[in-house]
């Protein structure tokens, strides 16, 4: 079977047929086939390493299911308003629907103190709404705004490869006004999406994990900085260091991906690390579903159309 089909397989659903009849755009399986695919790859850990890479404290705020679809939606909640449809205010009530509508993120609770924490941190604001007084809408703060164009330049930067004949110049030059216009696009795509990284269950074994998803990022990464050898070296210390981590929750993440068939631990400490092929060819499925959605957002946003 296909990857298409296996993908396809997972959203069968008419709405996101419908969503897909929008633009034209490439398929998870022309990205896949792609001989710059492997280039693609390499960019996209590269860039996404760098957004959150060197920053721990992104990543213990950011990087894990909860948290990410916490952020993610803020940004999107908040482009998608319409002032005069209250059902579409950004509020935290709204923000909880979507989170348990996704069948991936927080609990009510863990959706309150998620958004204290940014509210802390200086991500988050609390305003009141200019239509009911009485209500307090959320707002994403300029730095959660910038910290998102980095994210969307990251996600995008593998396209510039793959499809260079597509102009993706507004989301590399992260331009705050197609970030609105993009963003509030995106809310329409947000069940494509989930039911896209749900596809691939192999990568929830890191995204469920707080700092997996950059754990595997970095192993991965430094495998393809020396292909010819065949094991890596991603040391437990060194890489809970690098994210805001403990050395013991590196190891128990890899000794769960052990277990599941995606990793050989040929060593104590993480110093002589075998990626599986399976765990390559779930990665990769991964990536060109996200590269695949972003590009039919893009086309959307753009008004893309097919050629004459």
């Amino acid at each position: 079977m296909s990857v298409k089909c296996r993908a396809w397989g997972a959203l069968g659903d008419s709405e996101i047929q419908r969503l897909l009849a929008q633009a034209p755009h490439v398929s998870i399986e022309e990205i896949l086939g792609n001989p710059r695919f492997p280039d693609a790859r390499k960019l996209y850990l590269d860039r996404f390493l760098g957004v959150y890479g060197h920053d721990p404290f992104l990543v213990r705020l950011l990087i894990e299911t909860g948290r990410f679809l916490v952020y993610h939606l803020a940004v999107v909640l908040d482009a998608g308003q319409d002032p005069d449809r209250r059902e579409t205010w950004f509020t935290v009530g709204r923000l909880k629907q979507q989170i348990a509508a996704s069948g991936l993120g927080a609990s009510a609770r863990q959706v309150d103190h998620l958004v204290a924490r940014l509210r802390e941190v200086g991500f988050l604001d609390v305003v009141p709404s200019d239509k009911d007084r009485r209500l307090r809408i959320l707002k994403p703060t300029e730095k959660m705004l910038e910290h998102d164009r980095d994210w969307l330049a990251a996600h995008y930067a593998p396209l510039t490869l793959l499809c260079p004949q597509n102009d993706y110049g507004p989301v590399m030059r992260r331009d705050p006004a197609f970030q609105v216009l993009h963003r509030r696009a995106a809310m329409a795509f947000w069940p494509l999406g989930m039911k896209l990284l749900a596809s691939v269950p192999d990568m929830m074994l890191f995204f469920y994990r707080a700092g997996g998803h950059m754990v595997l990022a970095a192993l991965l990464q430094s495998a393809l900085a020396d292909p010819d050898r065949p094991h890596t070296a991603v040391p437990y210390a060194d890489i809970g260091d690098r994210f805001g981590v403990s050395r013991t929750h590196v190891r128990q993440l890899l000794v769960a991906a052990q277990d599941a068939g995606l990793v050989n631990l040929k060593a104590r400490g993480g110093h002589r690390v075998e990626i599986l092929p399976r765990l390559w060819a779930s990665y990769d499925t991964s990536i060109a579903g996200g590269m695949f959605a972003h590009d039919l957002v893009y086309g959307v946003v753009t008004g893309r159309r097919k050629p004459a």
